[in-house]
């Protein structure tokens, strides 16, 4: 697995990938995705393809370190997307290993994200990863975070 930017070369396969039905209302499209990137520069959008091998397979976009906001300074994971064909395998997990390792090599000592509370949500897998509510509430979504160890 490794994560690659996304170009003019591949935006279209990118933009193909998509959940399962009963996901949808958890985690918005690639092509939403990208154009809430560009609508909101402010946020610091970091946004990379999911790939095994020569197939992409995911999208994941981060909130880097906004200069203002209430995330200010922080890490926030904005959305991570594993294509319906490759779900279960493990991919998610090791995207949010290798999105957690970048992120603390960039000095932070936890990473956020947030999820929309209803059946089917993912909570269940970002709890098995280590995530912990922080008790916020954010545009109706339950605030969590991974906090990492002292190194």
């Amino acid at each position: 697995m490794h994560l690659r930017e996304i170009t003019d070369d591949n935006r279209d396969a990118i933009r193909a990938l998509r959940v399962r039905r009963d996901q949808k209302q958890f985690v918005a499209s690639v092509s939403k995705s990208l154009k809430q990137a560009a609508q909101h520069p402010e946020a610091n959008p970091w946004y990379r393809a999911v790939y095994i091998g020569d197939e992409p397979v995911g999208f994941v976009m981060l909130s880097w370190k906004p200069p203002a906001g209430p995330y200010k300074g922080r890490h926030f994971i904005w959305r991570l997307l594993i294509d319906k064909r490759h779900q279960r395998r493990g991919i998610g997990r090791e995207t949010l290993t290798r999105i957690a390792a970048l992120v603390r090599a960039d000095g932070a000592t936890e990473l956020l994200t947030s999820y929309d509370p209803g059946d089917g949500e993912p909570w269940p897998f970002y709890q098995k990863f280590g995530f912990e509510p922080t008790g916020e509430i954010d545009d109706g979504e339950i605030v969590l975070r991974l906090v990492f160890p002292a190194q």
